[in-house]
């Protein structure tokens, strides 16, 4: 009896070394649930090579944009459960069952953490027209308007919204928001004070930062961003206990074959960890991560619950 349950456990081991012998056996498909240009897209742009060179395969990057990234997740929850087709997926996997009432897909149920690839802390800026110049001036002046701040954003569902909206209830003031179709003209019209703060990432902020167009208050990772180093975090400040990322991380489909799901693992780590990934990671404001599926699988677990969690406390514009 014993030969023969080492016998069927040997089997089952070469079974799922096989699984993985062949694969892949074709260029691999990234979705990008965004159009080009975002912070989402340049970070899949330098993850994508570096992970077709662990795999020797090319990954080809598409960008399925629109519904608040509810269309590029269903494409990739829908697709073969075969390793060839990734999503990198955002902040809005976690954040999207509090803004839709249906989706077409369960975060929970219908893909494969495979790895997470960053972090992206965010930056509180104002126009230098502003009279805030650190976070508390910033709360008790949104306090004194009484809800009437503008704040601007890429869309329902984005980043900016979503971290502003925490933030909101974080220190308890009430802002208007003002979503537009993308966020080159947030930029543009916070510039020109027609909206009177976002929550930016720090790509996008950095430049207009530098050239004194816009003014940053802090940022709101656990520790001060190496883009900004000068600017304080908002737990420094204000918040002890506040930070905030948008994150990405590596899923494929549900069901993918455990030993699949270990090479496309074991690839993701490499690519992050190699030197010239990270720094490229850092030039443009995302903290490089790395990890197991499990550790993925906690993470989007825990931020599941904070979105649910904030939905309790804030009434959000929720779409069909």
């Amino acid at each position: 009896m014993r030969r023969l349950l080492l016998a069927a456990l040997g089997a089952v081991l070469l079974a799922g070394t096989a699984g993985a012998q062949g694969f892949p056996d074709r260029p691999i498909r990234m979705i990008v649930p965004y159009g080009p240009g975002g912070i989402t897209d340049i970070a899949a742009r330098i993850l994508a090579p570096k992970l077709g060179e662990q795999l020797g395969q090319q990954v080809i990057v598409d960008n399925r944009p629109g519904g608040a990234a509810t269309i590029g997740f269903g494409m990739a929850a829908r697709a073969p459960a075969d390793g060839h087709t990734l999503v990198l997926a955002t902040t809005a996997m976690a954040a999207n069952p509090v803004l839709f009432r249906s989706l077409p897909y369960d975060a929970r149920t219908d893909f494969t953490p495979v790895s997470l690839v960053g972090l992206v802390p965010m930056v509180l800026v104002v126009p230098q027209s502003s009279p805030a110049r650190s976070v508390a001036e910033f709360v008790a002046l949104a306090k004194s308007r009484n809800g009437q701040m503008s704040f601007g954003s890429a869309g329902n569902g984005s980043g900016n919204h979503l971290t502003t909206e925490m933030f909101s209830h974080a220190a308890g003031i009430r802002a208007l928001h003002v979503p537009y179709r993308g966020g080159g003209q947030v930029m543009t019209d916070l510039v020109a004070g027609r909206v009177d703060f976002v929550f930016a990432v720090t790509p996008t902020a950095r430049p207009f930062i530098l050239d004194g167009q816009l003014r940053a208050l802090a940022t709101t990772g656990r520790t001060r961003s190496q883009a900004l180093p000068q600017v304080p975090t908002v737990a420094e400040t204000l918040l002890s206990d506040f930070f905030l990322y948008e994150w990405l991380g590596l899923f494929g489909p549900a069901n993918m074959p455990p030993a699949v799901t270990a090479k496309l693992n074991e690839a993701a780590r490499a690519a992050v960890r190699s030197r010239e990934l990270a720094e490229q990671f850092r030039g443009i404001g995302v903290e490089p991560e790395g990890g197991t599926p499990q550790q993925l699988a906690e993470y989007l677990d825990g931020e599941l619950r904070r979105w649910a969690d904030l939905a309790r406390h804030v009434r959000f514009e929720v779409a069909e």
